[in-house]
């Protein structure tokens, strides 16, 4: 369980947070305090910024994730499915973590606060970490996409993510056709080092270790992901690792 989620006490993660996010961790955790739950709770302020910036990307995330599900306004069985997969299979959290997680999707759910408000605080916090940015949006696309499609509604709110967080189109399309493109090996190896096949030697090189330093999960995790993604944050350094590989073999170099 993430050392953050161990600091808060009720409602004053919502003090410490503020906005929207706050408000939603403030009532989630105020919930689980009330219930007694397994998780338990030591002061009432976070102990760094790199704590306050997992409390955001934690919380942000599954908020982000309840308001893209309730896009045509109204929840199906296979959104709630499609959550709880990405929880159990692709995060793999822990127990403490996974009631956390659904806590705070089911209370986004019941508020009135629309995607574009959380996207905008996250987005403040993290408009200087490009990486961070790109794995929020990623997460959006993998979720989204997990029904092989992604509805026009959810493409809105990808799209809106991916224009604050100044992602260009290039970079989107990368990301969704990673999920729903071609199944050719070498056409997405290109595609996880943001190149394509008419990129030199020198470029792939280039490209390969910018995002090996910058997706390593030790320098990812020290901007503020939460351990809770860790796993997803090396799925992605590994993609690019095997991705390079390769790349190396098919060029020959």
């Amino acid at each position: 369980m993430g050392k953050w989620l161990g600091k808060i006490i009720g409602g004053a993660i919502g003090l410490s947070l503020g906005g929207p996010l706050g408000m939603i961790g403030g009532i989630a955790f105020g919930n689980l305090f009330d219930s007694a739950s397994q998780i338990t709770t030591t002061t009432n302020s976070f102990d760094s910024v790199q704590q306050e910036g997992e409390a955001i990307f934690f919380i942000a995330t599954f908020s982000m994730l309840a308001r893209m599900a309730m896009a045509d306004g109204r929840l199906l069985k296979e959104e709630i499915e499609t959550v709880n997969n990405f929880i159990d299979h692709d995060l793999k959290l822990d127990p403490q973590s996974k009631v956390v997680a659904q806590k705070i999707f089911n209370t986004s759910l019941s508020q009135k606060i629309g995607f574009e408000e959380f996207a905008n605080q996250f987005y403040q916090k993290f408009a200087n970490e490009k990486e961070m940015l790109l794995l929020m949006v990623d997460i959006l696309v993998r979720v989204a996409s997990s029904d092989k499609t992604i509805s026009e509604k959810e493409r809105y709110f990808i799209n809106y993510a991916a224009t604050l967080f100044r992602i260009s189109d290039n970079e989107l399309n990368r990301i969704i056709t990673k999920y729903l493109g071609s199944t050719l090996d070498l056409d997405k190896a290109y595609l996880a080092l943001s190149l394509d096949k008419s990129s030199s030697i020198d470029e792939i090189k280039k490209s390969y270790r910018k995002l090996s330093r910058d997706f390593h999960p030790d320098m990812i995790a020290s901007k503020g992901l939460p351990e809770e993604f860790t796993l997803f944050a090396t799925e992605k350094f590994q993609e690019i690792q095997a991705a390079y590989e390769l790349i190396k073999k098919e060029r020959n170099f």
